[in-house]
Formats: C-alpha cells, sequence, structure tokens
C-alpha cells in the first residue's frame, strides 16, 4: 500500500499535466487569432471576474496554474473510478473519449455555472464542437491512456 500511494499521485499528476498541456495547446492553436496570454488571463477570470482581462503576466500564470489544476483534478476522479471499476481502465480508447464528453457537460453544465466568477452566457457557446473535441481527444483520451498505463493494479476483492 505504502509503494501504491506515490504510483497514484505520478499517475494523476501525469495524466493531468499531458491532458492540460494539449488541452491549451489545442486551445492556442485553436484560437490563434487571440494572444495566449489573452486566453490564459480568460482561464484566470473564473477566479478574478472579468477584470482579469486587463491583468498582466502574473495573471497569465495563473489561468496557466488554474488550467492544469482542472485537468489534475478531472485525471484525479478518473484514476479514482477507475480504481473503483476496474473496466473503465480495458477500453481506454473508447471510455477516454466518453470521459472527455463527461467532462465537457460536467464543465459547461455545472462548475462554470456555479462556480466561475465570470461564467458562460450560453450553452452550448458559439464554438461548442471544437471545445468539445478537444475534451475528447486532448483531455479524456490522455487521462484514460496514461491511467491505465501507469496506475497500480487493482486489489483484488474481499472475499
Amino acid at each position: 500500500m505504502a509503494d501504491s500511494l506515490p504510483r497514484a499521485i505520478r499517475t494523476i499528476v501525469t495524466a493531468g499535466l499531458v491532458a492540460g498541456v494539449l488541452d491549451i495547446s489545442y486551445v492556442f492553436i485553436y484560437f490563434s487569432s487571440i494572444p495566449p496570454d489573452a486566453l490564459l488571463r480568460g482561464i484566470a477570470a473564473g477566479l478574478l471576474g472579468p477584470n482579469a482581462a486587463q491583468g498582466g503576466l502574473g495573471t497569465a500564470v495563473l489561468g496557466l496554474a488554474v488550467h492544469l489544476s482542472i485537468a489534475t483534478w478531472w485525471a484525479a476522479v478518473f484514476y479514482g473510478l477507475g480504481r473503483q471499476w476496474p473496466v473503465l481502465l480495458r477500453n481506454p480508447w473508447i471510455v477516454g473519449p466518453l470521459y472527455g464528453v463527461a467532462v465537457w457537460l460536467l464543465m459547461y453544465l455545472v462548475v462554470l455555472p456555479y462556480f466561475s466568477a465570470n461564467p458562460p452566457t450560453q450553452f452550448p457557446g458559439p464554438r461548442w464542437l471544437p471545445i468539445l473535441i478537444a475534451h475528447l481527444t486532448c483531455v479524456g483520451l490522455p487521462i484514460a491512456l496514461i491511467t491505465r498505463r501507469m496506475a497500480p493494479p487493482p486489489a483484488p476483492p474481499d472475499r
């Protein structure tokens, strides 16, 4: 058990950081007409409110930290679900994108409307499809693949 905790943390952090970096890279490419620091300040607005748009480099760094933290949190949720139901880890190519859909829905229907200082004004937003695709391919899939590869094997059921 003592060895499984560091492995669990390594799995969660790796999956979260990979998903977060892939997702933000996708966002930077898709929204290439918007400077990356402005996009990151937009993420920070979830904590600071709409005035974050006038922030500087520190606000952009905060936005990146928030983004990576949220991705790591979603990796931790998937890790926990995979420990509870190991069947989720058997087919990451199917379960991962489905998890990406779940993350997208929960972010836009629960997290952003109720926990953001700068909630969206409509759901789905005008650019919902590319954002959904990012959640399928850059969030759900890598989290599922990394968790399957790195997570310690589940404990045998009690008899």
